[in-house]
């Protein structure tokens, strides 16, 4: 009877002393059993807990090494732009001519579409932004000022960027697919378009059932293999910036849900002037040069033509608008776009390393360590970005303090029931945000793994935060 009594005093002893762990006490020991997890062995894991309130560090390890941090970055740029650009920040598109319009309504000039960086121009995220109704104005506004005919070309005026698209450090396999699109002066849909595709048998490969919209001026070399149903889109589209060869490689399963792939624009600037002067000429408006951009006059050494008149200024959602999708789709185009606007306002040259130097100087003067922010893009797709937790963690701490915290916060998805940032590339696994507990304790979190090995990585992330529930 005795020893009864006493395994029931120490088990009610045990249970009374897991329920007396505090949420602190509780991620101590959860972190270190994900720390002690066979994915984990040859990584290295971080975390950063601040109390939202104070910005006093609840708990923390290896907040001071710098790790890939994949899209959570996407919390820093989006900070940055909010704190330099402000809530109400526009890019701007202008649609101009050069020459003069003769007495039949003949343009002997130019249609200049002049880039101002907007990243969601013709996107169909916006009901003001889609490429209709892009197109459409800009019809209207030729037909406004006379215009009937040209004599010349649609030049896509790409030049207040320069010609590099693609930040350095992005890896030859995502540079061509949709994810993987650079920020030009002149974007156009989001730079990608869609290939549709269906996989036959296993001994054959994959055809190409349409492209979506139609690149005629695109060659696609298909190495694509249909893959045992099951396994998923292995496809990726090998297509550099500014080329006009696609090759795509990898298997399409069997079976698959999914009606294809999306791929890079690899010049959108020429896209914007194909598709303009494609519309003219439905509506009998015709060019009678073909479409060109400012980077392939350049190329030919041929000056951009003067511009004599601006017909149409086209303005973007403001940036609240454009983080909300930032955040939410995580999309890394605008935050390449964001970063070389940073470099842009500041008067400098608007380069992801200038945008990136901005940055880093900004927060630097908020008091954080210039060396924890290791930033080679806006967007975190870079391998080579380097930002340690203590870094993050505190930068969303100060983000609490501004105007534009409420808009901030709500472009933050929720992931595992609290407003967490994801971020994911090759065995990186990342995490950043704000919970508050049932109790109403408020948290800001940064967890982040590099070089796990598996997969299913994130359930346990979640279990380790699951300890401030």
């Amino acid at each position: 009877m005795l020893k009864k009594i006493t395994i029931h005093f120490l088990l009610l002893c045990t249970c009374l002393t897991t329920s007396a762990q505090t949420p602190v006490q509780k991620l101590k020991q959860a972190f270190t059993n994900f720390q002690n997890d066979p994915q984990t062995k040859y990584g290295i894991a971080a975390i950063c807990v601040l109390d939202a309130g104070t910005g006093e560090t609840l708990f923390a390890r290896n907040e001071q090494t710098g790790l890939a941090t994949a899209s959570t970055l996407k919390t820093i740029t989006s900070a940055t732009a909010f704190s330099l650009l402000g809530q109400d920040f526009k890019f701007q598109t202008n649609l101009a001519y050069s020459g003069a319009i003769d007495n039949t309504g003949t343009l002997k000039g130019n249609l200049i579409v002049i880039g101002g960086g907007d990243p969601t121009l013709a996107s169909w995220r916006y009901e003001t932004s889609r490429e209709k109704y892009i197109l459409d104005q800009w019809v209207n506004a030729i037909r406004q000022a006379g215009i009937k005919r040209i004599e010349g070309n649609v030049i896509g005026d790409d030049s207040l960027w320069g010609t590099q698209t693609t930040p350095d450090g992005w890896i030859w396999q995502d540079i061509g697919n949709y994810y993987g699109a650079g920020a030009s002066a002149l974007n156009w849909r989001e730079n990608q378009f869609d290939l549709h595709l269906r996989a036959s048998r296993t001994d054959q490969g994959v055809s190409i059932l349409k492209v979506v919209p139609e690149m005629p001026y695109l060659q696609f070399v298909n190495e694509m293999k249909a893959g045992p149903e099951g396994s998923g889109d292995q496809v990726y589209a090998y297509l550099p910036p500014l080329a006009t060869t696609a090759y795509l490689r990898g298997t399409w399963a069997l079976g698959i849900g999914k009606s294809g792939i999306s791929a890079a624009l690899p010049d959108p600037a020429f896209d914007a002037a194909f598709r303009l002067q494609d519309t003219l000429r439905r509506i009998g408006i015709a060019a009678n040069q073909p479409p060109t951009t400012a980077r392939i006059l350049k190329a030919r050494g041929t000056a951009m033509p003067a511009v004599t008149k601006t017909i149409s200024t086209l303005n973007s959602p403001d940036l609240g608008r454009i983080v909300y999708w930032f955040n939410r789709k995580s999309i890394n185009l605008y935050g390449e776009a964001l970063l070389k606007a940073l470099a842009w306002k500041s008067g400098k040259e608007a380069t992801t390393r200038n945008g990136a130097a901005t940055a880093i100087s900004y927060w630097a003067g908020r008091g954080l360590a210039g060396n924890a922010l290791n930033i080679m893009d806006g967007s975190g797709l870079s391998p080579a970005t380097r930002v340690t937790a203590a870094a993050m963690a505190q930068v969303l701490f100060l983000a609490q303090k501004e105007s534009w915290f409420p808009a901030y916060y709500e472009s933050l998805p929720e992931n595992n029931g609290m407003k967490l940032k994801s971020g994911t590339i090759n065995d990186v696994s990342a995490f950043a945000g704000y919970f508050t507990s049932g109790s109403g304790k408020k948290y800001v979190i940064v967890i982040n793994i590099n070089n796990y090995s598996g997969s299913g990585i994130n359930k346990k992330l979640f279990n380790v935060l699951d300890a401030l529930k």
